[in-house]
């Protein structure tokens, strides 16, 4: 392979390559930091191993967490390096910093077809600062590393930051093949859904999904709501909802929304049966009530088997799904059969299933589902989101400027 996307002639050439391998960690055997989910990281490995294959100086910069502009052990992607190692079968350099003298030694002593990391890029205030002077600086210091840029780090492109916008200002870009793969699979999605096209929404609150309702009332031919957010809902049509998870602000928007859905006809289904325990984590107590009639001393923690059973029924006869957000606390084993239900359903579509990053994502890994079980599994929730919202995403415009 002897371009990439546009970029000419790479062999040779330092490439930088924006990922994104902001995996969960967690504390090991001796206090070392061990990878609670790889998947991310598996996502980013054949960007990678193409441009070395291709002859590139590959130099791979990304973030983990947020560490607040200054080196913290807990943040550091040294665990990461040896893991994409691992995957990519051959050793990967680790630079100690981002674009000081470990990065800069690091980087002039790649050869072709070598890989190094570059620590936490986010360890330079740089990277996330408001000012774009500030930002820029930084940029033109991590492009003094690299000869071209590849953007590969979907789960940031809706993030105005050193590394994924400023820095393709500086240099020869293109789109990586993840990124590529990402907007392919949104784009059938939001511009030419094969229907019957479902949308399952959970999490916690209905603030964070606010702008994909709208966009998707237009769109989606069922909304399935569940998760946390559902008791706005329930709560907007009367309904007590007890000690459960309540936006109570939200409750015209959501009255709004649901005369929209009807005048649309769109349909909006919500669960009939609620598990709810007398407290949040409290497995002992759970049992299943009706979603109207939920103890004024109980908290919902999951949808119930009647619910379950209902949305992936639904889901299966769907040719178009996109699923973003756990249905209960998939956590803990009792509020964790919402979530499996739809998950498992999700495997039996016959035309484009999505999940969308984030805690669906770690869900149905923890639930012990393939990545292969599904169509696409988005490594990015916060940007599968605003694609869906119909928002610019900064890291994508400045690519195609």
């Amino acid at each position: 392979m002897g371009s990439y996307t546009g970029l000419g002639e790479i062999a040779g050439k330092r490439v930088l390559v924006r990922s994104d391998l902001n995996v969960p960690l967690k504390d090991g055997a001796a206090g070392v930091r061990e990878i609670g989910d790889d998947g991310r990281i598996r996502a980013s490995v054949p960007t990678i191993r193409a441009l070395a294959e291709a002859g590139a100086r590959v130099v791979v910069t990304a973030h983990l967490g947020r560490p607040d502009g200054a080196p913290d052990a807990k943040y550091s992607l040294a665990p990461v390096a040896q893991r994409l190692g691992e995957l990519l079968g051959q050793p990967v350099a680790f630079a100690t910093d981002t674009v000081g003298p470990s990065a800069q030694e690091t980087v002039a002593g790649l050869a072709d077809g070598q890989i190094a990391l570059l620590e936490n890029v986010r360890f330079n205030p740089g990277e996330t600062a408001k000012d774009d002077a500030v930002r820029a600086a930084f940029a033109a210091e991590l492009a003094a590393l690299a000869d071209a840029f590849v953007s590969d780090g979907f789960g940031v492109v809706h993030r105005k930051q050193a590394s994924v916008y400023d820095v393709a200002q500086l240099l020869p870009h293109a789109m990586g093949g993840l990124v590529r793969a990402e907007i392919d699979v949104l784009r059938r999605l939001t511009d030419t859904p094969e229907r019957p096209y479902a949308v399952v929404l959970g999490g916690s609150k209905v603030s964070d999904k606010l702008g994909v309702i709208d966009n998707l009332l237009g769109k989606a031919d069922t909304l399935l709501i569940g998760g946390g957010m559902v008791f706005t809902f329930l709560k907007a049509q009367g309904h007590e909802v007890g000690k459960s998870l309540l936006e109570e602000d939200q409750i015209p928007t959501v009255l709004e929304y649901l005369a929209r859905a009807k005048a649309n006809g769109v349909e909006i289904v919500l669960p009939t049966d609620i598990v709810v325990a007398d407290s949040f984590g409290d497995e002992a107590s759970a049992r299943v009530v009706a979603a109207t009639e939920i103890p004024a001393d109980s908290v919902g923690l999951d949808i119930g088997p009647e619910s379950g059973a209902a949305f992936g029924k639904v889901v299966e006869a769907s040719r178009t799904v996109f699923w973003n957000g756990p249905m209960g606390v998939f956590e803990q084993p009792a509020f964790a059969e919402g979530t499996r239900a739809v998950a498992a359903a999700l495997t039996k579509v016959e035309g484009l299933s999505v999940v969308g990053g984030g805690d669906s994502a770690a869900a149905v890994r923890a639930l012990g589902f393939a990545d292969d079980q599904f169509g696409h599994i988005s490594t990015g929730g916060g940007a599968s989101l605003e694609y869906l919202e119909g928002k610019e995403l900064p890291g994508i415009t400045v690519l195609e400027s």
